[in-house]
């Protein structure tokens, strides 16, 4: 597994957690909260754009 450092959780009323996080190759991770060993990995600006529709309320229910 990749050396990934992890943000502070994310939780929206009624959601699970989920956190974003790094690795010094510039590669972003996205993980529900607690199960950080399984994650999607994708461009930070693709994470970003889907941190965005979820707090918008737009994809919350893909987690």
């Amino acid at each position: 597994m990749p050396d990934i450092v992890w943000e502070e959780p994310f939780c929206a009323e009624s959601s699970n957690c989920f956190r974003i996080g790094t690795d010094t190759d510039g590669n972003a991770y996205i993980a529900v909260a607690g199960q950080e060993g399984n994650f999607l990995t994708d461009s930070r600006e693709a994470l970003a754009a889907l941190v965005r529709d979820i707090k918008a309320g737009k994809a919350d229910h893909l987690l």
